[in-house]
C-alpha cells in the first residue's frame, strides 16, 4: 500500500484515528484521500472508463455525462436490510428493524475485516448543507467505489472546502461503507462489484455513525443523502429541537412580486422532483426551486426557517421528459451521472416516458441488446440521474442561504386513487400533524416490494426516521408549543393521482398544481375563504383557479367529494395502523382519530335524517 500521510492532510486527530483504523482493519490495496477537484473526478472517471465499468456519453449531445449500469439485484433501497441500532430496542420503534447494537458492531466487524483488499480506500469529507452554515453537518465516508466518490462530488460539498470545516467544527459522523467484495490477485472484479447476500445499512443514532455493506446503489452507498441527511440527522433534531425531513422546499412568488416558500413530503417516485422545478401554467407566476427531497428546519424568532443540505439532484428517470418536467430535463443536459437508463446507437440516453417515439436503442440498463421486441423494461423504473442543484435553469438564489428561508406552508401528500381529495387544509397545527401521520401512499420502485399495494407512510418518513415513529410524531407536536399560531406554516394534504371509475386521472396534474399552490398561497394570509368539512378545510371550488382548464363542474366536484363510508372505513384502518405504536402514540393524535369520527358521524346522521 501506498505511503500516506494523515497529518498533513488534516490536523483533526479523530479523524486520523478512525481512517487508521480502518485501514487496518479493511486493508485496502491504496488509500486515496479525495479533495473534490474536476482534475480527481475526470481521472476517475476514465479510471472506470477503461476498466469498463462506465459510459462517456456523446459529447455534444450529453457534454460531461456518463452512464453506469448497476447488478440486477442492487438496484433500489432495500429496507428489510436496513437497521436502526439504539440502546434500546423500543427507541427503534416498530417501523424500524433493530438490532443489539453490540451484537451488530461484532458483525460488522467481521463484516468488513479485510473487506477491501485489492481495492482502493478513499476518504471522502463532506458537509451536508452549505459550507459554513451552523445549520449543516459534516461527515467523512470511507468507501471502496469510485461510483459513490464520484456522486458524493455532486450530491454533497465535498473535499478540501468540507475537510477544512470540518476542522473548525471538529466533530464530524463517521460513515463506513464498502461494496463487500475483496479481490485476490488471480480474481477477475466484476463490472458493478456488490454482495446482495450480506447486504446491510446500519445506523447508531446514540453515536451518530453509519455503516453500509454489501449495496453500490442511491441510498444504501451515498452515505450522505438518506442516512445521514434523514435517518442520523432526524435523531440529532429530535435531540436538539429541529427537522430533519423528506421534503422538497419552493419559492413561489404571484404577479404582484410577493414571495413565499413552501416545503413538502411526498413518498418516493409520487412527484416531488416534478413539483420542485414545477413550471406554472398561470400567467405572472413563478416557481423556484431550493431543493426537490430533503429539508432541515429550525425555529428563529418562532418562524420556521428550511435549508436544502444537499448540492445535487437524485432523480427518477423514467417519466421524466419535456412535458412533465422540462426543467429538470434541461438540468441533466450535461454533467450528469445516469444510472440504469438505456444507451442508444448514438450514445445517448433514454427511458421510458422521455419521448413519444422510442429512438434505436442499444443497450437495455442491464447492458444487453434491446429492441421494440423485447420484454423488458429499456431502463429499470427505479433508474436515476445525479445532476448539480447549480444546473438547474429555476433554482433560486437563496438555495444555499446560509440561515435558510422562511416556510409558510407544509404540504403533505400520497398516490391515492379514491378517498383523499385534490387539497385540503388543516384545522390546526395538531390536526396537521395527524394528517402527516397519516400519509398512505401506494408503492413505487423506489424500494423493493408490491409496486401499487398501498402502505403507511407517515410524513413520508417510514424508511427514513432514525427513532420511534410514535415519538416522531411527539417531536411534531412539541415543536409547536410555546409558538405564535399566526407564525406557523400552514399544513396542507394533496392528491395528484385521484381516479374516476374508468381508472383515468382526473386532475391533469404537472404545471397545472400551480392552480392549487395558488389557492393556498392566498389561504396564507385569508385572501379566499375555505368550507369546513368533517376531514378539513376545502376550496370553495369558485376560488379554484381553473381559466384555460379543460374541466367541468361536476368533475371538480369529484375531486373534491368527501365519501363518509370511505373515511370511516379509513378511520377504522389509521386506528389499527397507530396501534403498532403502543404507548409511544401521543395522546393528541388519538384525539384527532376520535374527532374525525365524531364530524364523520355527524354527517352519517344528517344523511340518515335526509333518508
Amino acid at each position: 500500500m501506498q505511503n500516506i500521510s494523515l497529518e498533513k492532510w488534516t490536523s483533526n486527530k479523530e479523524l486520523i484515528s478512525w481512517v487508521q483504523e480502518n485501514i487496518k482493519l479493511c486493508t485496502p490495496s491504496n488509500v486515496h484521500l479525495c479533495d473534490g477537484s474536476e482534475e480527481e473526478y475526470n481521472d476517475l472517471c476514465k479510471q472506470m472508463a477503461k476498466e469498463n465499468r462506465l459510459v462517456f456519453l456523446d459529447s455534444k449531445k450529453r457534454p460531461g455525462s456518463i452512464l453506469f449500469h448497476s447488478h440486477p439485484d442492487d438496484v433500489a433501497r432495500v429496507e428489510e436490510s436496513t437497521f436502526i441500532c439504539s440502546e434500546k430496542k423500543e427507541d427503534a420503534g416498530p417501523t424500524n428493524n433493530w438490532k443489539d447494537p453490540a451484537l451488530m458492531k461484532k458483525h460488522l466487524k467481521e463484516l468488513f475485516s479485510g473487506c477491501m483488499k485489492g481495492r482502493t480506500m478513499y476518504v471522502i469529507p463532506f458537509s451536508m448543507g452549505p459550507i459554513g452554515s451552523d445549520l449543516s453537518l459534516t461527515g467523512v465516508e470511507i468507501t471502496d467505489s469510485a461510483y459513490v466518490v464520484v456522486n458524493m462530488k455532486i450530491m454533497t460539498r465535498m473535499g478540501e472546502k468540507a475537510l477544512r470545516f470540518l476542522e473548525k467544527k471538529k466533530s464530524f459522523i463517521p460513515c463506513m461503507h464498502s461494496v463487500g467484495v475483496p479481490l485476490n490477485d488471480e480474481d477477475t472484479d466484476d463490472i458493478w462489484p456488490c454482495n446482495p447476500d450480506k447486504r446491510c445499512i446500519v445506523h447508531f443514532p446514540e453515536e451518530r455513525s453509519i455503516y453500509s455493506f454489501g449495496s453500490g446503489y442511491g441510498g444504501n452507498a451515498l452515505l450522505g443523502k438518506k442516512c445521514l441527511a434523514l435517518r442520523i440527522a432526524s435523531a440529532i433534531g429530535k435531540k436538539e429541537g429541529w427537522l430533519a425531513e423528506h421534503m422538497l422546499i419552493l419559492k413561489i412568488t404571484n404577479p404582484q412580486g410577493e414571495k413565499k416558500y413552501f416545503a413538502a413530503a411526498f413518498p418516493s417516485a409520487c412527484g416531488k422532483t416534478n413539483m420542485a422545478m414545477l413550471s406554472p401554467s398561470i400567467p405572472g407566476w413563478k416557481i423556484e426551486c431550493i431543493g426537490d427531497d430533503i429539508a432541515w428546519m429550525h425555529f428563529k424568532d418562532g418562524i420556521l426557517y428550511a435549508i436544502n443540505p444537499e448540492a445535487g439532484f437524485f432523480g427518477v428517470a423514467p417519466g421524466t421528459s419535456s412535458k412533465t418536467n422540462d426543467n429538470a430535463m434541461q438540468t441533466i443536459s450535461k454533467n450528469t451521472i445516469f444510472t440504469n437508463v438505456a444507451l442508444t446507437e448514438d450514445k445517448d440516453v433514454w427511458w421510458e416516458g422521455m419521448s413519444e417515439a422510442t429512438p434505436k436503442v442499444s443497450l437495455n440498463w442491464l447492458g444487453k441488446k434491446w429492441d421494440l421486441e423485447s420484454k423488458e423494461k429499456a431502463a429499470h423504473p427505479n433508474s436515476r440521474f445525479t445532476s448539480p442543484a447549480n444546473q438547474c435553469p429555476m433554482i433560486s438564489d437563496d438555495w444555499e442561504k446560509i440561515e435558510g428561508v422562511p416556510i409558510s406552508a407544509i404540504i403533505f401528500g400520497g398516490r391515492r386513487d379514491d378517498v383523499i381529495p385534490l387539497v385540503l387544509e388543516s384545522f390546526s397545527w395538531q390536526h396537521g400533524t395527524f394528517l402527516g401521520s397519516s400519509v398512505s401512499s401506494q408503492m413505487t420502485a423506489a424500494a423493493k416490494g408490491n409496486i401499487g399495494k398501498l402502505r403507511h407512510d407517515p410524513f413520508a418518513m417510514l424508511p427514513f426516521c432514525g427513532y420511534n415513529m410514535g415519538d416522531y410524531f411527539a417531536h411534531w407536536l412539541n415543536i409547536s408549543k410555546g409558538k405564535d399560531d399566526k407564525k406557523l406554516p400552514k399544513i396542507f394534504f394533496v392528491n395528484w393521482f385521484r381516479k374516476n371509475d374508468k381508472g383515468e386521472f382526473i386532475w391533469p396534474g404537472f404545471s397545472e398544481n400551480i392552480r392549487v399552490l395558488k389557492w393556498m398561497f392566498q389561504r396564507i394570509d385569508n385572501e379566499v375563504l375555505a368550507d369546513r368539512t368533517a376531514i378539513g378545510l376545502l376550496p370553495n371550488i369558485e376560488d379554484l383557479d381553473i381559466e384555460g382548464l379543460d374541466i367541468d363542474n361536476a368533475t371538480l366536484k369529484s375531486l373534491f367529494s368527501v365519501d363518509v363510508k370511505s373515511w370511516l372505513k379509513e378511520k377504522e384502518e389509521l386506528e389499527n395502523y397507530f396501534a403498532i405504536f403502543e404507548d409511544r402514540l401521543p395522546n393528541e393524535i388519538k384525539e384527532e382519530l376520535e374527532n374525525l369520527k365524531t364530524r364523520l358521524d355527524m354527517i352519517k346522521c344528517e344523511y340518515s335524517s335526509k333518508e
